[in-house]
């Protein structure tokens, strides 16, 4: 199996550590999001969203992280992706959030337009609106998630195991750290996250990312 990604790409990292904590043999070939290769024709006919991640498995391709990290699992009959249809749901339930209101106002109202030229707005009255608003809404979905989908007793998203939930929530999360972020208000969230970061393939994986941070720490930035 091939896998076109990037590795500080958000949503080529869950797919990464999935793909190292299973010892999954996936050939991988770097799309260049720094040059924009990803935006140019020949990576449109592979991808025609113009996006990482894909999955190439003989024929076949995927794309969506969400979706290439279900098919792997079900493809190697991981725990992460339960076959209780109870369980699944509620492991879906959780990807569904992550992808829909929680990285909207988080990826895409905070973070990446603070980051990435494409995303700024055309002056800095609506830069500022926008991010505020990010800010605001993701202060919301934060608490959300500590309270309510976390909680005091669970160590992962969905109970006490590992799911795919995990792998894809806790790479969106952490992008927070690219602006500096800080999660001290949300205690279940950072016990979550820590139990994630144990995991033996965590810094391996997440080293490009954190390379990136660490390239920001002089650039002036709005974080929770």
């Amino acid at each position: 199996m091939k896998l076109y990604y990037h590795p500080i790409s958000n949503t080529s990292r869950p797919i990464l550590l999935f793909a190292a904590d299973h010892d999954l043999d996936l050939a991988l070939q770097v799309v260049d999001l720094f040059t924009g290769e990803h935006t140019k024709d020949a990576y449109a006919a592979v991808n025609p969203s113009r996006m990482v991640p894909v999955l190439e498995d003989g024929d076949f391709r995927l794309t969506e992280c969400s979706a290439i990290l279900k098919y792997l699992a079900d493809k190697i009959g991981s725990p992460a992706y339960p076959k209780d249809l109870k369980q699944r749901a509620r492991v879906n339930e959780r990807m569904d959030w992550f992808n829909t209101q929680f990285y909207r106002d988080w990826g895409y109202g905070l973070i990446y337009p603070q980051l990435f030229p494409n995303l700024k707005r055309p002056n800095e009255e609506q830069q500022k609106g926008v991010v505020a608003w990010g800010k605001e809404k993701s202060k919301v979905w934060l608490a959300i998630l500590d309270k309510d989908l976390i909680g005091p007793k669970n160590a992962y998203v969905c109970g006490n195991q590992i799911t795919l939930a995990d792998y894809l929530g806790a790479a969106y999360i952490t992008a927070g750290e690219a602006v500096r972020c800080q999660f001290d208000a949300y205690p279940n969230v950072c016990r979550w996250l820590e139990n994630m970061k144990r995991g033996k393939n965590w810094a391996k994986v997440n080293k490009p990312f954190y390379d990136l941070a660490a390239s920001l720490k002089e650039m002036p930035l709005e974080a929770i």
